[in-house]
C-alpha cells in the first residue's frame, strides 16, 4: 500500500526554521518540526517550484535552510493544466483577492491528486472563503 501524497506548501519549511520569538511562531515551529520528524514514515512528501520560488524571494533569516529543506523533496510539475485550474479558481472566486500564489499551490496539489496539502496559511489555503462553500 502506498503512502498518502502530501503537498508541502511554503509555510511549512518557513516555520520549520523561523527565528520569530512570538509565542505563536515558536509553537508553530515546534509543531512543524514534530510533524516533519514523523511525516516521512507515514506520507509521501512532495512540493513544487512554486514553493521554491516563494522561499527564495526576499531575504530573511534561515532562508537557505528553508530552501534546502524544500529541495530535499521531489518536485511536482506545473503544467498547462495546472494553469487552467488556477484560472478556474480565480474566475469562480474560490480564492481571496490577489490569489495567484495560493491558487497555484491548491491547483498543483489537486492536479497531482495529493490527499493532503499542509500549510500554516490558515487565512487563505486552509479556510473556505467563498460563502457558497463555507458550509461544506
Amino acid at each position: 500500500m502506498s503512502k498518502p501524497l502530501v503537498y508541502v506548501e511554503t509555510t511549512i519549511p518557513s516555520f520549520y526554521f523561523t527565528t520569530r520569538a512570538g509565542v505563536g511562531a515558536v509553537a508553530r515551529r515546534e509543531w512543524t518540526r514534530r510533524w516533519w520528524d514523523m511525516a516521512p514514515d507515514r506520507y509521501a512528501l512532495i512540493t513544487s517550484d512554486a514553493v521554491l520560488e516563494e522561499l527564495r524571494s526576499g531575504e530573511y533569516p534561515s532562508q537557505d535552510s528553508a530552501v534546502a529543506l524544500a529541495l530535499s523533496l521531489p518536485l511536482l510539475e506545473i503544467t498547462s493544466s495546472v494553469a487552467e485550474i488556477v484560472d478556474a479558481y480565480v474566475q469562480h472566486k474560490l480564492m481571496p483577492a490577489n490569489p495567484t500564489g495560493d491558487a497555484l499551490h491548491l491547483a498543483i496539489a489537486s492536479y497531482h491528486k495529493c490527499e493532503f496539502l499542509v500549510t500554516w496559511n490558515c487565512q487563505h489555503l486552509a479556510m473556505p472563503t467563498n460563502s457558497d462553500i463555507s458550509g461544506v
